[in-house]
């Protein structure tokens, strides 16, 4: 299953991120195929997820951004056991390993504020191995450029992109993909 999603993902240059309802019918009604959930909670993530199914999505749900879960490994068994998400994205090496267990495919989330960052991402990633890094802010070609070039990791770049250039300038750099809740640029 992951060999799959990671063919889907390179050939995906635009993840939609959707943070609330109204951008989750957006998406439902695009041609994107690959959705990050950044909303939701404990009892309303199943039907989010069953949606973009029905609409023939790719979904990867943010373990760390829904109400009601806790930080610890459960909360992936519980999105496994109670959702058809094709995989998870956590900034927690724990919830990685078990996602990774569980058969999900997983997106490990790195914010790049400082020169450490660089060593923290080599460190977990190497750790953890997860399928896939995420880096943000995705407008930073420089840093993007660095982190491909040191991992063995496929890249995403995330997190204030706003147009044409700043996806272009990141896919230049070596991310595979962009994630975007900006619905103008899911279009481009």
């Amino acid at each position: 299953m992951n060999k799959l999603l990671m063919e889907q993902f390179e050939d995906c240059p635009v993840i939609a991120a959707v943070k609330d309802e109204e951008g989750l019918k957006a998406c439902i009604d695009s041609e994107i195929g690959i959705v990050f959930v950044l909303f939701g909670d404990i009892c309303s993530i199943s039907g989010i997820v069953k949606r973009l199914k029905d609409a023939g999505k790719t979904v990867i749900v943010h373990l760390d951004l829904i109400s009601g879960l806790s930080g610890k490994e459960i909360a992936v068994t519980f999105i496994r056991n109670t959702t058809d998400a094709d995989g998870i994205i956590s900034t927690k090496p724990a919830l990685i390993r078990q996602a990774k267990e569980c058969n999900l495919f997983t997106v490990m989330r790195f914010f790049a504020i400082d020169s450490m960052a660089f060593d923290n991402i080599r460190r977990q990633s190497e750790s953890v191995h997860p399928d896939i890094i995420e880096v943000l802010p995705g407008l930073m070609p420089k840093v993007i450029r660095r982190i491909c070039t040191e991992s063995r990791i496929p890249v995403i770049a995330g997190g204030l992109i706003t147009d044409r250039e700043d996806i272009m300038a990141a896919l230049n750099a070596g991310a595979i993909s962009i994630s975007t809740t900006n619905r103008q640029v899911w279009f481009m």
